[in-house]
């Protein structure tokens, strides 16, 4: 048989080892006693362990609902519609991936910049949104139903945002947003300008240049090629879609979006009109 090196004793060894040291020296009213003490100070770190969770979850419902109060209700009712149709894309499959419900998260902490208590109060409504059995078609409703046609337009925008965070975007998901910009009736234009500015991001720049050309006329919806007169249009009226006065009542971060929308109009319409 071969030789087998004995292994070091471990907690249990030594845990066995005491008790029969404290049974030799103390007798069984030692070795009760200090079982009791193991008992007490076993359910006190228990108790420690949820006062410490229960004190956590009260601070973080706090810094939520403090938030919450601080926001106008416009605001609140379109992060809480945007977070339902958000999940409710990634539910399409039948279920929803921790995987993407971390996309979701970090658009909101790293595009729209939320802060720890935001996150709280984001990450808590994702979660209801998760095991709410409410059809998307209800959250899209309401939101048309809520939210005038510039608010909409960011909604969708901030859809294709987080499809894009992937690196690659399935088409059924591709298809889906088309299909959520139908039900808040955004029209084909904007369909088109909204898809394209991120489809031509994607692609390859030529070499030699800083930007494609291709990418600056899908900003203002164009077809490469436009005259001037056509650019000039195009921005005139999406400088009137995306004014960031227009969705001030949404909030700071949503204020920059549209912020960050017209200054992409601006750098497209200020290249184009060069050409």
């Amino acid at each position: 048989m071969q030789y087998r090196q004995h292994k070091q004793p471990g907690c249990g060894g030594c845990f066995l080892i005491l008790i029969l040291f404290i049974l030799l020296t103390g007798g069984f009213p030692a070795l009760f006693s200090f079982l009791g003490t193991l008992i007490y100070t076993g359910i006190a770190g228990i108790l420690l362990f949820i006062g410490l969770f229960w004190g956590f979850s009260y601070w973080m419902q706090k810094k939520i609902s403090t938030y919450e109060s601080s926001q106008t209700e416009s605001h609140n009712r379109f992060v809480w519609l945007l977070v339902q149709i958000l999940v409710g894309i990634a539910k399409i499959d039948g279920h929803v991936t921790k995987e993407e419900i971390s996309i979701i998260q970090r658009f909101f902490q790293y595009n729209l910049r939320y802060n720890q208590a935001q996150m709280f109060w984001v990450k808590d409504l994702i979660k209801t949104a998760v095991s709410s059995s409410l059809p998307m078609n209800e959250s899209l409703r309401e939101f048309r139903d809520t939210f005038a046609y510039e608010p909409r337009l960011i909604l969708l925008e901030l859809v294709y945002q987080v499809l894009y965070t992937k690196e690659q975007v399935p088409d059924t998901e591709l298809q889906v947003a088309r299909n959520i910009a139908d039900y808040l009736q955004i029209t084909d234009y904007d369909k088109r300008t909204i898809e394209a500015k991120y489809k031509y991001g994607r692609q390859q720049q030529p070499a030699g240049f800083s930007s494609s050309s291709d990418h600056y006329y899908a900003v203002l919806g164009l077809e490469p090629g436009a005259d001037k007169e056509a650019i000039k249009k195009a921005y005139r009226k999406l400088s009137m879609k995306y004014h960031p006065d227009k969705v001030g009542h949404l909030g700071e971060e949503f204020h920059g979006v549209a912020e960050e929308k017209m200054k992409e109009i601006n750098a497209a319409y200020d290249y184009l009109k060069k050409l």
